[in-house]
C-alpha cells in the first residue's frame, strides 16, 4: 500500500486528503482498513508531509522543508544531517523545538542574516530509548549523569538498583517523556564501576546498542552447531580440499572469513576466493539469525573485538582456520592480462587451507624478498598473486576507482587497557593484494545477480553533489593550489585524476579527506546504482558473513537461487520486501558501529595525551573555525588550538580558511605546520587542547 499512496501523491505537487488517497486506492481494489496507518509511517518516515489542514503532500514538493537527524553541538546550537548529501542546516538554540540529539526532524528554511537557517517544526522519530550515564548520589537518592554531553535532557530514575554506589555506569531505558527536556528512566543494567578495566570502552558500546552477550536462546542453538564439518554436510558440495588454498591475515585474527588460490592460465590467471559459508549454520527463523541480523555487524573497539556472531562460530566451524575442512562458497574467476573476469562459476564447496598467513610474513616476500620460515613453498604462488594484483589494481584505476589513501589510527594499549601509544594503521602489498581480490569476487557475484534481473542487496555509493564538488574546487583556489580544475565534472574518473594532481602538494592528505567528506555516504540497497568510489556498476558485500550480515544475506540468496533453483514468485516477491528492511537496518547498524570506533578512538587518544601534558610537537592544521583551529600531529591525535590562546586579535575569513590577525602580518591557514605544546587532555570529554609555541602565543 505504501508505494500506492506515494504513486498517487506524485502525480501532482497538490495536497490531498486521506479521502482522495482512499478514493484512489479503491479504484486500484486495495484494502484501505489500515490507510490512515500508513499515511502516518509515511509522514513519521519524512516521505510526506501533513499540512496544518490534514491534508498530505510528498516532501519533494515542499520547497521550504527538509527532513534529517539532529547533530547538537555542545554549546547547544544543532545541525540538521540530510541523508540525500545536501548542506548540513545550521538550527539555533533557540529554533529546536524541544529537539534531541539523534532526533529526525522536520525543519523549515528561512533566512537569518542573509544565511539559510533552519527551525524545527515537528519531531518525526525520536530513536532515544536507551542512554548511558554515571550514578551520583545526591542526598542519598541516585543521580544519572549523562555521558553524552549533547543529550541536553534529564532523566529522573523511577526504581531503585539494589547496591548502587557512586561511579557506577548504568544503562537506563527510558520509559517516560514528562516535558521536552525531562523524561523518567529505568535502570536495566550495571555495566560496572567507571574505575574497572574496559569500562570506558563498554559504557561506548552501551550507548551504541551494541550487544555484549548472546541470548540463552542463541547459546542453546549452539549446541546443536557441530565442532567439525559432518559428512552430510558436504553432500552436493565441490571438493577442493586437494586445493593449493590458504589464507591472509592479520597477526591477531582468529575470525577468518577468506582464504584464496591461484593458477596460471595461458591467457592469464585463474583465481580462487573462497569465503566460510555462514548461511549455511545460520538459517532463517533462528535465534542465531535474528541474533546477527540485530547486530547486523561485528564491531572492532580499539583492541577488542564484539562479534556479530558467537565465538563458536565466528572463531571455530565457520573461521577458515588451517588444516581443517570447512564449508565455503566459492567464486572461481578467470582472468586475462588487463585484469577482466572473462569466465567464472559460484559453487558451494568444501576446502581445507594449507596455512594461516600473516600480513606481516606476507609483505616481507612482496616487499623485501626475504622470505619468513615455513613459507618456502607458498613464496612463488604469492609472487604470482601480487603479479595479479596489480592487474587489477590498474583495471579499477581505468574504471575510476579513486584511491584516497586517508591514513587510521591503531590505538596500542597495555594488559589493564590504558592507551600507551598510537600509531598510523599502514597498507602494504599483502593488505592490497587481498583488498583487490575481495574486489573482483564482491563485483563478480553482483554482476552475476544483477544480470539475472533478482532481488539483491547491493553496496551503493552515489555520485557527489555537483554544489559539493564546486565547494571544494573554490577552496582549492582559495589555498592557491595550481591544480586543473578546469572542466571537472562529477565523475569518478576526474575526482581520480584530482586527486593525483593534488598528490604533489603538502595538503594532499587534508584535501582528501575533505574531498571524502563531500562525498555520499556508501551505503546497502537492493536498488542498484553502482559505486561511485570504486568505479563500478555493479557491486555487493559477499566477503566478510562472519562479521557483516549484508554479506551472510548474500550468501543467502546465492543458495536460494542459484543451488537450490528456487525462483518462484513467491520467493522474488518476499525477497523483494525484506532486502528494503534487511539494507536499511545493516546501513543504521554499520554507521553505529562506525560512531562508535570513533568514539572510542577520540577517547583513547584523549587518555594518551593525559600523559603528554607540556610535551612539544609538530603538527598540521587540518581545520579553521571562527573559534579556533584544530592540529592533527604525525600520529593522527588532533587537538584544537583556541582563538583565545593566540598573541593578538584574529579574524575568521572564510574565503581563506585562515584566521587572519588584525594587523594582517600573520594567518593561520589549513596546510600550515605550526609548533604545539599540549597544555590540556581528557579522557571523559574527548577533548584535547593544544597551544602554538612559535612565538605568537600567549
Amino acid at each position: 500500500m505504501k508505494d500506492e499512496i506515494i504513486e498517487f501523491l506524485k502525480l501532482e505537487d497538490k495536497a490531498k486528503t486521506i479521502g482522495e488517497i482512499a478514493n484512489f486506492l479503491s479504484a486500484k481494489n486495495i484494502n484501505i482498513d489500515n490507510l490512515e496507518e500508513e499515511v502516518n509511517k509515511l509522514v513519521s518516515e519524512g516521505i510526506v508531509h501533513e499540512t496544518k489542514k490534514h491534508k498530505f503532500i510528498l516532501m519533494q514538493f515542499c520547497k521550504s522543508l527538509r527532513v534529517g537527524k539532529i547533530d547538537v553541538a555542545k554549546n547547544g546550537y544543532a545541525f540538521l544531517i540530510q541523508d540525500n548529501s545536501q548542506d548540513d542546516i545550521f538550527i539555533a538554540k533557540d529554533s529546536l523545538n524541544g529537539a534531541i540529539e539523534g532526533d529526525t526532524a522536520l525543519v523549515d528554511l528561512y533566512l537569518r542574516n542573509g544565511k539559510i537557517e533552519g527551525k524545527v517544526l515537528k519531531i518525526l522519530n525520536r530513536s532515544l530509548n536507551r542512554i548511558v550515564g554515571e550514578i551520583l548520589f545526591v542526598n542519598n537518592i541516585p543521580t544519572l549523569i549523562l555521558d553524552d554531553k549533547k543529550l541536553n535532557i534529564e532523566v529522573k530514575l523511577n526504581n531503585n538498583y539494589a547496591n548502587l554506589v557512586d561511579g557506577h555506569k548504568v544503562l537506563v531505558e527510558l520509559t517516560e517523556q514528562i516535558d521536552d527536556k525531562t523524561f523518567e528512566g529505568t535502570i536495566i543494567k550495571v555495566i560496572g564501576h567507571k574505575n574497572d578495566p574496559d569500562i570506558d570502552i563498554l559504557t561506548i558500546a552501551y550507548k551504541y546498542n551494541i550487544e555484549l552477550e548472546f541470548s540463552e536462546e542463541v547459546k542453546k542453538e549452539l549446541q546443536n552447531i557441530p565442532e567439525q564439518v559432518l559428512p552430510k554436510d558436504k553432500v552436493g558440495r565441490i571438493d577442493l580440499t586437494s586445493e593449493w588454498i590458504f589464507t591472509i591475515d592479520g597477526d591477531d585474527t582468529k575470525d577468518i572469513d577468506d582464504a584464496i588460490g591461484i593458477k596460471k592460465i595461458d591467457n592469464g590467471y585463474e583465481l580462487g576466493v573462497h569465503i566460510a559459508d555462514v548461511s549455511y549454520y545460520v538459517r532463517p527463523n533462528t535465534a542465531l539469525y535474528n541474533s546477527a541480523y540485530e547486530r547486523g555487524t561485528s564491531s572492532y573497539l580499539a583492541d577488542r573485538v564484539l562479534p556479530m556472531l558467537p565465538h563458536e562460530l565466528s572463531n571455530g566451524i565457520c573461521s577458515l582456520n588451517p588444516n581443517v575442512e570447512r564449508l565455503a562458497i566459492s567464486v572461481v574467476m578467470k582472468i586475462d592480462n588487463k585484469g577482466e573476469v572473462f569466465e567464472y562459476d559460484i559453487f558451494p564447496s568444501v576446502i581445507k587451507s594449507r596455512k594461516q598467513m600473516t600480513y606481516k610474513c606476507v609483505n616481507k616476500i612482496l616487499e623485501d624478498g626475504i622470505i619468513p620460515e615455513g613459507y618456502d613453498e607458498f613464496a612463488n604462488t604469492l609472487l604470482e598473486m601480487n603479479e595479479l594484483s596489480k592487474i587489477l589494481s590498474k583495471r579499477l584505476i581505468r574504471h575510476g576507482y579513486i584511491e584516497f589513501d586517508i591514513p587510521e589510527a591503531k590505538i596500542i594499549q597495555d594488559e589493564h587497557g590504558k592507551c600507551i601509544d598510537v600509531v598510523k594503521r599502514e597498507q602494504h602489498e599483502g593488505e592490497k593484494l587481498i583488498e583487490n581480490f575481495m574486489i573482483c569476487a564482491n563485483e563478480t557475484v553482483a554482476t552475476h545477480i544483477y544480470n539475472m534481473s533478482l532481488p539483491f542487496i547491493y553496496r551503493i555509493h552515489g555520485e557527489p553533489k555537483t554544489e559539493k564538488i564546486t565547494d571544494f574546487l573554490n577552496l582549492i583556489k582559495a589555498l592557491n593550489i595550481n591544480v586543473n580544475t578546469k572542466g571537472i565534472t562529477t565523475s569518478s574518473k576526474d575526482m581520480q585524476n584530482l586527486l593525483v594532481e593534488l598528490k604533489d602538494y603538502d595538503e594532499s592528505g587534508i584535501l582528501a579527506s575533505m574531498l571524502l567528506r563531500s562525498m555520499q555516504k556508501a551505503v546497502y540497497s537492493p536498488n542498484n546504482i553502482g559505486h561511485f568510489g570504486l568505479g563500478l556498476k555493479n557491486y555487493t558485500h559477499f566477503t566478510s558473513p562472519i562479521r557483516r550480515f549484508p554479506d551472510t544475506t548474500v550468501h543467502e540468496l546465492l543458495r536460494t537461487y542459484l543451488f537450490n533453483k528456487e525462483i518462484n514468485n513467491e520467493v522474488v516477491n518476499y525477497y523483494q520486501k525484506y532486502l528494503i528492511e534487511v539494507s536499511e537496518h545493516s546501513s543504521e547498524r554499520e554507521q553505529a558501529a562506525v560512531d562508535a570506533e570513533r568514539e572510542v578512538v577520540d577517547m583513547k587518544m584523549a587518555e594518551y595525551m593525559e600523559s603528554h601534558i607540556n610535551e612539544e610537537y609538530e603538527g598540521v592544521i587540518t581545520t579553521v573555525t571562527n573559534f579556533g583551529f584544530f592540529v592533527e600531529l604525525p600520529n593522527l591525535i588532533e587537538g584544537l588550538v583556541h582563538i583565545s590562546t593566540l598573541n593578538g586579535n584574529y579574524n575568521y575569513v572564510p574565503d581563506l580558511l585562515a584566521l587572519v590577525g588584525s594587523d594582517k602580518k600573520k594567518m593561520y591557514r589549513i596546510g600550515d605546520k605550526v609548533k604545539i605544546k599540549v597544555v590540556n587532555a581528557n579522557k571523559e570529554s574527548r577533548l584535547i587542547d593544544f597551544e602554538v609555541i612559535d612565538g605568537n602565543n600567549k
